[in-house]
């Protein structure tokens, strides 16, 4: 699992049959001290995400093993969005 910030929305009204109501979003890396950190790339959002909120996103073959990512040819997912991190003791993230 990566941390990352949404930071936008992709939009196709033509792929594949699996992916239809899927809302992609584009996200970037982000620290645990939510730091953007590396290229942005797009997710499917499996929970609701929007907007400027700090999420987990889960990658490769694991990004097909949610409820709603089932067989979908899909590499990233949103699977939760965080309320706070907390490393080595202090927080460094609160929503």
């Amino acid at each position: 699992m990566r941390i990352a910030r949404v930071i936008g929305s992709a939009v196709s009204t033509i792929k594949t049959g699996s992916l239809h109501g899927s809302k992609l979003l584009v996200v970037c890396p982000a620290t645990p001290s939510d730091e953007l950190a590396g290229e942005p790339f797009v997710a499917v959002d499996a929970v609701g995400a929007g907007e400027g909120e700090l999420v987990l996103i889960s990658e490769g073959s694991a990004g097909r093993h949610t409820d709603y990512t089932t067989s979908a040819p899909v590499d990233a997912v949103i699977m939760a969005i965080l309320d706070s991190l907390e490393v080595g003791g202090k927080t460094t993230f609160r929503k």
